[in-house]
């Protein structure tokens, strides 16, 4: 039995039988079960399969999933630069536990009865769910149907389920702090037209620090734009247009993409940052550091948070941790580049 024997027999193509042995993205959750399905009953030794199993036959592979064509989380959801570092750290860390890592994608509104019927065509040793987009009726109903079961990137404080996240609200406070020790007090707030638990922690925490220095928000200074559009957007520009002569000296972006849609579209409307309007992020992203000017963010540990969370689910999977469920936020950092300056006098 070789790849092209499994391609025949899954009626696929030789690349799509490697991407699904390999784990990489490419291939339907369906079809990669499937493949996956066809070489375990023949047999078929390949090193991402064959390492995953232990003496006593076992299967030792994690299931990673996502809710996606939903808000923020499209179907290329991969190919967006934090998901795509998160998901790099993961594959480093099961594979240093010696497990290996199946993706799967989910659509609609019922996603726990696909993870379900996922898991019935290829069983798995434990789930890492990528929570960013979903709802707590969601997770809790998936939660009742796989027994290890990890949530990460975002965070309902009243399930008994694994969280791991990042602290949102401390890194959205640590950039807002930073403005304000610029001597801005006239600061905008840039958010997704699309919420979830991340952004509305990101406002929570920039108004923290608003209300800490005796400092308010003017309505007319929230901004709401795509969250994975880089582009100028003409909501934006029209707004920032119509505001020419009371506009804020900052503005804070919930995400880099966001951040970086801003800056093209102010640098459009002939408006210099930060001369005219310093821009913070949050993220991180590669691309923070190729727009001009280079833009202050806020950094998040996502190799730390992949390491927690999949030493975590395997030691609940290797009954190795008690059975209280765990939240966990991983701490942010602010990285200041040039896309910030001292307000305007």
């Amino acid at each position: 039995m070789n790849i092209e024997n499994i391609a025949k027999l899954a009626q696929v193509s030789k690349s799509a039988v490697s991407f699904a042995l390999n784990g990489k993205p490419g291939v339907s959750p369906e079809t990669r079960d499937k493949i996956l399905r066809i070489a375990q009953e023949h047999g078929y030794y390949h090193k991402s399969i064959s390492q995953s199993r232990v003496a006593a036959g076992q299967n030792r592979t994690l299931r990673f999933a996502a809710l996606t064509s939903s808000g923020i989380l499209t179907d290329e959801y991969q190919k967006q630069p934090f998901f795509t570092e998160l998901i790099h750290h993961i594959e480093e860390q099961c594979s240093a536990y010696g497990y290996s890592l199946l993706f799967s994608s989910v659509q609609g509104e019922d996603p726990g009865h696909e993870i379900g019927k996922l898991e019935q065509n290829y069983e798995t040793n434990g789930l890492l769910l990528l929570g960013t987009n979903m709802s707590r009726e969601q997770i809790e109903d998936i939660s009742s149907r796989i027994p290890n079961l990890l949530v990460l990137d975002t965070c309902y404080q009243t399930l008994d389920v694994d969280f791991f996240a990042i602290n949102n609200m401390m890194g959205a406070y640590q950039a807002a702090a930073h403005l304000i020790d610029l001597g801005h007090s006239s600061i905008g707030y840039v958010q997704s037209k699309s919420r979830m638990y991340n952004f509305d922690e990101r406002f929570r925490g920039f108004s923290a620090a608003m209300q800490e220095f005796s400092l308010e928000l003017n309505k007319d200074h929230i901004y709401s734009i795509f969250p994975t559009v880089v582009q100028a957007q003409n909501d934006f520009v029209a707004k920032i247009r119509s505001q020419q002569d009371r506009l804020p000296t900052a503005l804070f972006c919930e995400c880099d993409y966001m951040a970086i849609s801003v800056i093209k579209s102010l640098t459009e409307l002939g408006i210099r940052v930060p001369h005219d309007i310093a821009v913070a992020g949050f993220d991180n992203i590669y691309e923070a550091t190729i727009i001009t000017p280079e833009l202050t963010t806020v950094h998040v540990e996502k190799k730390h948070l992949a390491s927690l969370a999949v030493q975590r689910l395997i030691e609940r999977i290797e009954d190795k941790c008690s059975d209280v469920t765990t939240k966990i936020l991983v701490d942010t950092r602010l990285i200041v580049r040039s896309s910030t300056r001292t307000a305007p006098v």
